[in-house]
Protein backbone atom coordinates (compact mmCIF):
# COMPACT_ATOMS: atom_id res chain seq x y z
CA UNK A 1 0.00 0.00 0.00
CA UNK A 2 1.68 3.66 -0.31
CA UNK A 3 1.71 6.32 1.81
CA UNK A 4 -1.93 7.86 3.02
CA UNK A 5 -0.94 11.35 1.62
CA UNK A 6 2.04 13.16 -0.52
CA UNK A 7 2.51 15.64 -1.87
CA UNK A 8 4.54 15.51 -5.16
CA UNK A 9 5.36 18.30 -6.08
CA UNK A 10 4.59 22.51 -5.47
CA UNK A 11 5.51 25.08 -7.83
CA UNK A 12 4.56 28.92 -7.79
CA UNK A 13 2.86 30.16 -11.23
CA UNK A 14 1.47 33.77 -12.28
CA UNK A 15 -2.29 32.17 -11.42
CA UNK A 16 -1.41 31.33 -8.03
CA UNK A 17 0.29 27.96 -6.17
CA UNK A 18 0.29 24.43 -8.05
CA UNK A 19 0.52 21.50 -6.18
CA UNK A 20 0.11 17.92 -7.31
CA UNK A 21 -0.33 15.49 -4.51
CA UNK A 22 -1.39 11.73 -4.38
CA UNK A 23 -3.79 10.13 -1.77
CA UNK A 24 -4.74 6.71 -0.67
CA UNK A 25 -8.71 6.60 -1.03
CA UNK A 26 -9.36 3.94 1.59
CA UNK A 27 -13.25 3.54 0.52
CA UNK A 28 -12.31 2.38 -2.63
CA UNK A 29 -8.79 1.10 -2.05
CA UNK A 30 -7.17 3.40 -4.94
CA UNK A 31 -4.44 6.09 -5.07
CA UNK A 32 -5.90 9.11 -6.14
CA UNK A 33 -3.84 12.05 -7.79
CA UNK A 34 -5.30 15.42 -7.35
CA UNK A 35 -3.99 19.27 -8.75
CA UNK A 36 -4.79 21.88 -6.93
CA UNK A 37 -4.79 25.81 -7.79
CA UNK A 38 -4.10 27.11 -4.62
CA UNK A 39 -7.32 25.56 -2.20
CA UNK A 40 -9.06 24.91 -5.35
CA UNK A 41 -9.40 21.42 -7.02
CA UNK A 42 -8.21 21.21 -10.80
CA UNK A 43 -8.53 17.73 -11.16
CA UNK A 44 -9.07 14.20 -9.54
CA UNK A 45 -8.12 11.35 -11.24
CA UNK A 46 -11.12 9.72 -9.28
CA UNK A 47 -13.81 11.02 -12.06
CA UNK A 48 -12.44 11.21 -15.75
CA UNK A 49 -15.32 9.78 -17.19
CA UNK A 50 -16.06 13.39 -18.83
CA UNK A 51 -12.46 13.98 -19.78
CA UNK A 52 -12.21 10.90 -21.85
CA UNK A 53 -15.33 11.40 -23.48
CA UNK A 54 -14.54 15.09 -24.33
CA UNK A 55 -11.71 13.25 -26.44
CA UNK A 56 -14.57 10.41 -27.43
CA UNK A 57 -17.24 12.47 -28.51
CA UNK A 58 -15.13 15.31 -30.61
CA UNK A 59 -13.06 12.46 -32.66
CA UNK A 60 -16.64 10.47 -33.02
CA UNK A 61 -18.08 13.85 -35.47
CA UNK A 62 -14.99 12.77 -37.61
CA UNK A 63 -14.66 11.24 -40.62
CA UNK A 64 -11.34 9.72 -42.16
CA UNK A 65 -8.27 9.27 -41.09
CA UNK A 66 -5.12 11.39 -40.75
CA UNK A 67 -6.44 13.37 -37.85
CA UNK A 68 -4.04 16.42 -36.85
CA UNK A 69 -6.18 17.67 -33.11
CA UNK A 70 -5.38 19.51 -30.27
CA UNK A 71 -5.96 19.81 -26.79
CA UNK A 72 -6.12 22.89 -24.84
CA UNK A 73 -5.23 22.04 -21.01
CA UNK A 74 -3.85 19.15 -20.43
CA UNK A 75 -3.97 18.45 -16.56
CA UNK A 76 -3.41 14.44 -16.02
CA UNK A 77 -3.78 13.54 -19.34
CA UNK A 78 -6.97 11.52 -19.64
CA UNK A 79 -8.21 13.63 -22.18
CA UNK A 80 -4.92 13.77 -24.28
CA UNK A 81 -4.58 9.58 -23.80
CA UNK A 82 -8.25 9.04 -24.99
CA UNK A 83 -7.17 11.05 -28.23
CA UNK A 84 -4.09 8.71 -28.85
CA UNK A 85 -5.80 5.94 -28.53
CA UNK A 86 -7.52 6.51 -31.46
CA UNK A 87 -5.87 4.86 -34.46
CA UNK A 88 -7.04 7.82 -36.92
CA UNK A 89 -5.26 10.00 -34.95
CA UNK A 90 -2.19 11.03 -37.43
CA UNK A 91 -0.46 13.76 -34.47
CA UNK A 92 -1.55 15.26 -31.10
CA UNK A 93 -0.29 19.03 -29.90
CA UNK A 94 -1.30 19.78 -26.42
CA UNK A 95 -1.23 23.33 -25.09
CA UNK A 96 -0.73 24.12 -21.06
CA UNK A 97 0.20 27.54 -19.54
CA UNK A 98 1.47 25.93 -16.30
CA UNK A 99 4.94 24.59 -17.24
CA UNK A 100 4.89 22.66 -14.00
CA UNK A 101 2.38 20.64 -15.54
CA UNK A 102 4.00 19.73 -18.42
CA UNK A 103 7.00 18.95 -16.42
CA UNK A 104 5.10 16.29 -14.17
CA UNK A 105 4.57 14.44 -17.31
CA UNK A 106 8.08 14.41 -19.17
CA UNK A 107 9.66 13.18 -15.84
CA UNK A 108 6.97 10.63 -14.91
CA UNK A 109 5.68 11.58 -12.22
CA UNK A 110 2.15 11.42 -13.26
CA UNK A 111 0.91 7.79 -14.35
CA UNK A 112 0.22 8.48 -17.55
CA UNK A 113 3.01 11.24 -19.00
CA UNK A 114 5.51 8.14 -20.08
CA UNK A 115 2.56 6.83 -22.61
CA UNK A 116 1.99 10.61 -24.07
CA UNK A 117 5.69 11.33 -23.70
CA UNK A 118 7.09 8.18 -25.91
CA UNK A 119 4.06 8.44 -28.26
CA UNK A 120 5.56 10.11 -31.55
CA UNK A 121 2.38 11.61 -32.23
CA UNK A 122 1.94 14.07 -28.95
CA UNK A 123 3.96 17.22 -28.77
CA UNK A 124 3.69 19.71 -25.84
CA UNK A 125 3.69 22.91 -26.25
CA UNK A 126 4.43 25.42 -23.22
CA UNK A 127 2.12 28.53 -24.08
CA UNK A 128 -1.10 30.30 -23.37
CA UNK A 129 -3.69 28.29 -25.05
CA UNK A 130 -6.40 31.33 -25.35
CA UNK A 131 -3.77 33.63 -26.92
CA UNK A 132 -2.88 31.11 -29.35
CA UNK A 133 -6.07 30.68 -30.20
CA UNK A 134 -7.43 34.06 -30.85
CA UNK A 135 -4.54 34.67 -32.43
CA UNK A 136 -3.71 35.04 -36.49
CA UNK A 137 -0.76 32.47 -36.46
CA UNK A 138 -2.23 30.11 -34.54
CA UNK A 139 -2.22 26.66 -31.91
CA UNK A 140 1.13 25.53 -33.30
CA UNK A 141 4.31 27.75 -33.39
CA UNK A 142 6.26 25.69 -35.75
CA UNK A 143 3.24 25.79 -38.44
CA UNK A 144 1.97 29.05 -38.70
CA UNK A 145 -1.70 29.30 -39.69
CA UNK A 146 -2.29 25.71 -39.36
CA UNK A 147 -5.46 24.32 -39.40
CA UNK A 148 -7.12 21.24 -37.55
CA UNK A 149 -9.13 18.45 -37.51
CA UNK A 150 -10.60 19.09 -33.79
CA UNK A 151 -9.55 21.22 -30.70
CA UNK A 152 -10.16 19.87 -27.86
CA UNK A 153 -10.44 22.27 -24.90
CA UNK A 154 -10.62 21.25 -20.81
CA UNK A 155 -8.94 24.21 -18.92
CA UNK A 156 -11.96 26.56 -17.15
CA UNK A 157 -14.46 25.27 -15.06
CA UNK A 158 -17.46 26.13 -16.82
CA UNK A 159 -17.75 29.18 -19.71
CA UNK A 160 -18.98 31.23 -16.55
CA UNK A 161 -16.52 29.90 -14.29
CA UNK A 162 -13.31 30.57 -15.12
CA UNK A 163 -9.47 30.00 -13.49
CA UNK A 164 -8.57 33.35 -14.78
CA UNK A 165 -10.68 36.35 -15.56
CA UNK A 166 -8.38 36.95 -18.65
CA UNK A 167 -9.91 33.79 -20.54
CA UNK A 168 -13.38 35.63 -20.95
CA UNK A 169 -13.27 36.99 -24.23
CA UNK A 170 -12.36 33.64 -25.98
CA UNK A 171 -16.14 32.40 -24.89
CA UNK A 172 -17.87 35.53 -26.48
CA UNK A 173 -18.63 35.70 -30.31
CA UNK A 174 -15.85 38.03 -31.21
CA UNK A 175 -13.44 35.13 -29.60
CA UNK A 176 -14.94 31.77 -30.71
CA UNK A 177 -15.14 33.55 -34.64
CA UNK A 178 -11.34 34.06 -34.16
CA UNK A 179 -10.86 30.50 -33.18
CA UNK A 180 -13.07 28.90 -35.77
CA UNK A 181 -10.02 29.74 -38.44
CA UNK A 182 -8.13 27.25 -36.79
CA UNK A 183 -10.20 24.71 -38.05
CA UNK A 184 -10.62 22.89 -41.43
CA UNK A 185 -13.93 23.05 -42.47
CA UNK A 186 -16.12 20.25 -40.93
CA UNK A 187 -13.90 20.32 -38.16
CA UNK A 188 -14.60 19.77 -34.33
CA UNK A 189 -14.60 22.13 -31.41
CA UNK A 190 -15.22 20.28 -28.23
CA UNK A 191 -15.51 21.91 -24.58
CA UNK A 192 -15.37 20.51 -21.52
CA UNK A 193 -17.45 22.06 -18.36
CA UNK A 194 -18.40 21.05 -14.57
CA UNK A 195 -21.72 22.42 -15.24
CA UNK A 196 -25.13 20.97 -17.06
CA UNK A 197 -25.70 22.33 -20.58
CA UNK A 198 -26.06 26.05 -20.91
CA UNK A 199 -28.41 26.76 -23.41
CA UNK A 200 -27.30 30.24 -23.95
CA UNK A 201 -23.77 29.15 -24.70
CA UNK A 202 -24.77 26.35 -26.92
CA UNK A 203 -26.64 29.33 -29.46
CA UNK A 204 -23.14 31.04 -28.71
CA UNK A 205 -21.85 28.56 -30.14
CA UNK A 206 -24.30 28.16 -33.49
CA UNK A 207 -23.64 31.46 -34.28
CA UNK A 208 -20.47 31.44 -34.25
CA UNK A 209 -19.56 27.91 -35.81
CA UNK A 210 -22.90 27.38 -37.68
CA UNK A 211 -23.79 23.72 -35.44
CA UNK A 212 -23.50 23.19 -31.67
CA UNK A 213 -24.66 21.05 -29.02
CA UNK A 214 -24.22 20.24 -25.41
CA UNK A 215 -23.92 16.46 -25.14
CA UNK A 216 -24.55 15.65 -21.15
CA UNK A 217 -22.10 12.75 -19.44
CA UNK A 218 -23.20 11.13 -16.16
CA UNK A 219 -21.05 9.21 -14.12
CA UNK A 220 -21.54 7.41 -10.46
CA UNK A 221 -19.75 9.18 -7.51
CA UNK A 222 -19.05 5.64 -5.17
CA UNK A 223 -17.98 8.33 -2.48
CA UNK A 224 -21.67 10.00 -2.16
CA UNK A 225 -23.77 6.61 -3.91
CA UNK A 226 -24.68 8.95 -6.08
CA UNK A 227 -24.89 10.32 -10.03
CA UNK A 228 -23.07 13.19 -11.21
CA UNK A 229 -23.72 14.86 -14.51
CA UNK A 230 -20.99 16.93 -16.55
CA UNK A 231 -21.09 18.55 -19.84
CA UNK A 232 -19.51 17.99 -23.43
CA UNK A 233 -20.17 20.85 -25.87
CA UNK A 234 -19.63 20.03 -29.89
CA UNK A 235 -19.85 22.45 -32.54
CA UNK A 236 -18.54 21.63 -35.82
CA UNK A 237 -17.19 24.32 -38.07
CA UNK A 238 -19.16 24.48 -41.61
Amino acid sequence: MSLLFEELDYRATPIGALSLRRRRELALDVDVYEIKLGEEFLMTSLFTESEIELANLGLADLDGDNLDVVVGGLGLGYTAKAVLDHDRVASLIVVDTLEAVIDWHQTGLLPLGPSLSNDDRCRFIHGDFFGLATSKDGLDPDQPKRQFDAILVDIDHSPEFLLDAANAPFYQPEGLTKFKAHLRPGGVFGLWSNELPDAAFTDRLKTAFGEARAERVTFHNPLQNNDFTQTVYLARSL
